[in-house]
């Protein structure tokens, strides 16, 4: 069991998200308002808040959304879920469809600090059903 540290979200692609508290999670879409939702395999991007705190250790001054995550998760290693796990919170779940991504362009936080954790660490997600997620709600790994 986990627990949902921030939801972060931005109206454009390539840039940093905003911690807005809570949101609205569409089925077969994502986070309304989002700039990556939409119909496609990478609905709900996720980051585990240990990594982010390991991050920061290193000297990193990095914000809630500064790596794009939409979903900051305290308490799950989402990066070693394997593919097609499954994730609820509250009436929301969701299933893994990629760990990690490719960097075209390396953000902000690379070109100051040589390494960004999103294109390894990230985890994206297809949204099954819907609901509203708020910081602070608890998320699990379904069996």
């Amino acid at each position: 069991m986990g627990t949902i540290k921030a939801v972060c979200v931005s109206d454009a692609k390539g840039v940093q998200k905003e911690e807005v508290g809570s949101a609205v999670i569409e089925p077969d879409f994502g986070i309304v308002g989002d700039a990556h939702a939409g119909k496609w395999h990478r609905q709900v991007s996720l980051l585990s808040y240990e990594s982010i705190e390991d991050f920061k250790a290193r000297g990193a001054e990095v914000v809630d959304g500064s790596f794009g995550e939409n979903l900051i998760v305290e308490g799950i290693d989402v990066k070693a879920l394997p593919v097609g796990t499954q994730l609820a919170s509250g009436d929301i779940r969701m299933e893994i469809t990629q760990i990690g991504k490719q960097c075209h362009s390396h953000c902000a936080i690379y070109h100051r600090m040589g390494d960004c954790i999103m294109p390894r660490e990230g985890v994206f997600a297809k949204v099954l059903t819907g609901g509203t997620v708020a910081k602070g709600d608890t998320i699990e790994v379904c069996e």
